[in-house]
């Protein structure tokens, strides 16, 4: 009997133990990020069937569990996910929001300083340092759209190394996930208790990787788990880990890719809005997004303004009565071939109508007979079947070679728009301030009919614009005229107010002309006072230039505004999804946390069992003695 009440004792010192053990581990790893707490789970020895009755053998611990529930542990990795998404997100476009809409950095200070100095100009068109003021905030304002897309390029490399970083560290936790997929299940091998810190160590890894993209375990019956990302791509089975690869994007190498890489060192893209959830998708998608479509708007603001400025200034005259040529470049539309392309063509583009470009990239595909061209912002699809072919104020053409079955390419029409901004005319003689013609009536005319000062039809200058041009009245109703390169036309039906039009200039005769009145339009020789052209190119701040609706002014303020809207919106999001994943982290700390209350009287618990336990070996042995004693 008193073995059998020492064997009994013996169990209930190891039952305690144990408690004391695993309460002591609890309290050790009551800091530990991601630790669950863990159980002693006892159960009663079977019992010993004696004369009368079955006699229990006292306690055995069964297992050692952890407090953990599966769901909550996934809504908090899909909680983390989306909350680093926004976060990230968030961080880089408040970089962009600050840039665009910043008064001292924006462009429009400056493209109201430019306008400024040429109404400067118009006032006195033959001052040289009005003409040198104008050409001093030309430079500024090219400056300014240079450094401005300058920032957003270092802002997108940025992203980009953030972006590797990011791949860096999913290999190295997908690789550290299989490799502690090997442990537990190795650790299962001798029975069906839980490696419960191995558990916890794996699921802290799970946790982290949901912090960098969206991904979802499913466990395996030897205790493994299998890690998918969110385009259903896996990244562990069981003890093998596949490895992410950065590498130049098939559509557009001249961007970072994000895939799965192949054995021989190759990478195979994945699209980049199947990469969503964690810091790698919010980075991407602001990348491939609202950045982007900041550079396409910005380029297109520099674009439509120097072609438009060109266009007017072509059509005056520069104090040395030569024709005004370009006065600003812009960067030009690029044509980029895919890495996969079968074919030896190589596209161009050009701009052929600048108040119709739009913010969009565009996706040209060969399917072998027909050109499919794709409006990236809104996927809208133009088939043509032959090269050249023109979409929103863009001439595609085939530069070079031909084309095969699939062969694909990206034309970015305003990506360099503001990259190429500069400014041509570096004298101040060369500013086209005058109109390239003037008028004048005739010292002796009878008549009272008076002429305007004329202007130029554009947008492009008439070859034949610098003859001069003489209109004889034959009689008050009618008028020949001379010098127009095709005869001399006469007998011509005059009425007062009517518009005149020939080799490319219009004016208008007004008043009652008498025979022989003569009127004549000749090319502005000594034109310095005039500031005709100048006004024409001062009025284009207020012109509807972008899209036939809207100034530049205006274009830029909507893309402040759809920075700043897409800002708010991450804010709040960030916000939200931040506050929810607390909520979610919040809940499984009050299922899987250590409570050091709960662990002080489980300490006391388990101490008291030990000492009974322990007292019970006493009893036992006293109760030997005495059987030992009633023998002598």
């Amino acid at each position: 009997m008193g073995s059998a009440l020492i064997g009994i004792a013996v169990t209930g010192l190891n039952a305690a133990q144990g408690g004391l053990t695993t309460t002591g581990h609890n309290i050790a790893n009551v800091n530990t990020q991601g630790y669950s707490r863990q159980q002693a789970v006892q159960a009663t020895n079977f019992a010993e069937a004696g004369g009368a009755g079955y006699f229990g053998r006292g306690v055995n611990i069964e297992t050692v569990t952890r407090a953990y529930e599966q769901f909550t542990a996934a809504q908090t990795w899909a909680a983390s996910a989306s909350a680093n998404h926004w976060g990230a997100a968030l961080a880089q476009l408040q970089s962009v929001d600050q840039l665009v809409a910043d008064p001292d950095v924006g462009i429009p200070p400056a493209l109201d300083r430019f306008f400024s100095s040429l109404h400067g100009v118009a006032t006195n068109p033959s001052d040289p340092a009005s003409r040198q003021s104008m050409l001093s905030q030309a430079q500024g304002l090219a400056s300014r759209f240079r450094d401005l897309d300058e920032q957003m390029v270092k802002i997108q490399q940025g992203t980009d190394r953030q972006i590797l970083g990011a791949v860096s560290s999913i290999n190295t936790l997908a690789a550290s996930i299989a490799a502690i997929n090997d442990k537990i299940a190795l650790s299962k091998v001798d029975g069906d208790h839980s490696p419960n810190d191995l558990l916890d160590q794996r699921d802290a890894m799970l946790h982290d990787l949901n912090g960098i993209v969206r991904a979802s375990a499913v466990q395996q019956g030897d205790g493994a788990v299998n890690v998918f990302l969110g385009n259903g791509q896996a990244l562990v089975v069981g003890t093998n880990a596949f490895k992410l690869g950065a590498a130049p994007d098939s559509l557009d190498p001249e961007r970072i890719s994000v895939g799965l890489q192949m054995q021989g060192g190759a990478t195979v893209g994945f699209r980049a809005s199947s990469l969503e959830g964690g810091k790698l998708g919010g980075l991407l998608a602001f990348r491939d997004g609202t950045l982007d479509a900041a550079r396409n708007a910005l380029g297109r603001v520099a674009i439509v303004f120097a072609s438009a400025f060109n266009q007017q200034h072509r059509l005056g005259m520069d104090r040395s009565g030569q024709p005004g040529g370009d006065f600003f470049a812009a960067g030009l539309p690029r044509a980029v071939s895919t890495g996969t392309n079968a074919g030896t063509a190589q596209l161009s583009a050009s701009v052929t109508n600048f108040s119709a470009l739009t913010e969009s990239d565009y996706r040209v595909l060969y399917d072998g007979t027909n050109w499919n061209v794709t409006r990236l912002s809104d996927s809208t699809v133009q088939t043509f079947g032959s090269m050249p072919a023109t979409i929103d104020g863009v001439a595609i053409s085939v530069a070079s070679g031909s084309a095969a079955a699939g062969d694909t390419y990206l034309i970015k029409p305003t990506r360099d728009g503001a990259a190429g901004f500069a400014v041509l005319v570096t004298q101040a003689d060369r500013i086209a301030a005058a109109a390239p013609i003037r008028t004048a009536v005739a010292n002796g005319n009878a008549g009272s009919a008076s002429i305007s000062a004329g202007t130029v039809n554009g947008p492009t200058a008439n070859a034949n614009l610098m003859q001069p041009v003489t209109l004889t009245f034959s009689g008050p109703g009618a008028f020949n005229v001379s010098g127009i390169g095709t005869g001399n036309p006469g007998g011509v039906v005059y009425t007062a107010g009517a518009t005149i039009s020939y080799n490319g200039w219009s004016a208008q005769i007004s008043g009652t002309p008498a025979a022989g009145d003569v009127f004549t339009i000749s090319p502005n020789a000594g034109g310095t006072g005039d500031n005709r052209n100048i006004l024409l190119l001062a009025g284009l701040q207020t012109s509807a230039l972008v899209g036939g609706s809207a100034t530049l002014g205006d274009t830029y303020g909507q893309l402040v505004s759809r920075v700043g809207n897409s800002t708010s919106d991450a804010e709040l999001s960030a916000k939200a999804q931040a506050r929810i994943r607390d909520e979610a982290e919040s809940r499984q700390t009050s299922i899987s946390g250590v409570n050091l209350d709960e662990e002080a009287a489980n300490l006391l618990r388990y101490q008291q069992a030990y000492q009974a336990a322990g007292k019970l070996v006493t009893i036992a042995n006293s109760m030997f003695d005495t059987l030992l004693n009633l023998r002598t």
